[in-house]
């Protein structure tokens, strides 16, 4: 019988496992899992309609004669089958599983189904038919063995950047082995690199990781998407009283808000195009995990998309001033910032 394929080995080399009709992500790791159930989506959904196509259900909430309705629809839009993904999906197996066990030996062609799962034992009919005819790919968590080489080939490989074996021992002391928080951490130091040829040093790591600081400075940014102005310029004092510099503050503010920014601009353009998508869609399609969708959509709602759209402007001006100026201007380029982010009569 055939194994299941490592999360990591799916994500290094996609192309050598192209997605089934029926295909199941199972692991301990959500990080892993949502990554490899986008890869699958990309594989199979192109172009500005592909959206259309996409088709999210929760497995509590769902029945076999739903889903089966639902998978034997045909695309209209963005590619010739529909991607149907079901989430939480192992109470939906345990209901079903005699039906899925038949559905997996002939799957619809009209669409590729992924069932999202916490275990999948491999000594069940399910597990074995599931093999023979899908694509069956397993999740674990990074061992910490494991995480420094993938620190050193994920930044390369995602973040564009190259981070080297002590700084990845560096940043993995003081995060731990978690890769969504990993992930985060990376993207954030690959903003504070002086240049795109640059690399992530032990240096940087220390400087800008793990602390309270950086914990801080996201709730510094959590209080002025909520409005609370006063608080969130006494965070950002806070942090410049304690030595943080400027520019690394801004580049976690940047990793934060582009995002938004990004999400904002492709709900516009959907509006304009008589084709609206929602805000969770929006979310999705730039990257925000599916563990932190429902709080970024709250926080896009409270920014509003008049503020949305003048974020990446707002940060360009503000890294401008930070690179050109004395300290005291590059604080009132902070203060302002947050002002701006802060103001609801901005929304």
């Amino acid at each position: 019988m055939k194994a299941a394929i490592s999360v990591l080995d799916f994500i290094w080399n996609s192309k050598k496992y192209p997605a089934c009709n029926a295909c199941v992500v199972f692991g301990d790791d959500s990080f892993f899992k949502s990554h490899a159930e986008r890869i699958l989506r990309e594989q199979v959904l192109n172009g500005e309609d592909a959206e259309f196509s996409l088709r999210r259900f929760d497995g509590n909430d769902i029945t076999f004669s739903d889903l089966i309705k639902e998978v034997s629809t045909r695309a209209m839009f963005g590619g010739d089958r529909r991607f149907v993904l079901l989430e939480e999906a192992d109470s939906f197996v345990s209901r079903f599983r005699g039906e899925l066990e038949n559905y997996f030996v002939k799957p619809s062609d009209s669409a590729v189904l992924v069932l999202d799962l916490k275990t999948f034992p491999s000594n069940t009919n399910l597990y074995k038919k599931a093999i023979e005819s899908g694509l069956v790919i397993e999740a674990k968590a990074l061992t910490d063995k494991e995480a420094s080489a993938w620190i050193v080939k994920w930044s390369k490989h995602c973040h564009r950047v190259t981070c080297d074996s002590a700084a990845a021992d560096a940043l993995l002391e003081r995060v731990g082995s978690e890769a969504g928080l990993l992930d985060q951490e990376l993207a954030k130091l690959a903003l504070m690199i002086p240049s795109k040829d640059g690399t992530i040093t032990v240096d940087l790591v220390e400087k800008a990781t793990g602390s309270w600081r950086t914990q801080s400075t996201f709730d510094m940014i959590d209080m002025a998407l909520a409005g609370r102005t006063a608080a969130a310029i006494k965070h950002l004092n806070s942090l410049l009283a304690a030595g943080e510099n400027e520019i690394g503050i801004l580049a976690q503010i940047a990793y934060s808000l582009r995002k938004f920014a990004a999400a904002t601009r492709i709900i516009l353009d959907a509006e304009k195009s008589g084709r609206p998508i929602s805000v969770q869609t929006a979310l999705d399609k730039v990257g925000i995990k599916r563990f932190f969708i429902e709080k970024s959509e709250k926080q896009m709602k409270m920014l509003g998309r008049n503020r949305g759209a003048k974020l990446i402007d707002w940060l360009l001006q503000t890294d401008i001033n930070l690179k050109g100026g004395s300290r005291s201007i590059a604080r009132l380029s902070l203060e302002t910032l947050i002002i701006k982010i802060a103001d609801p009569r901005l929304r």
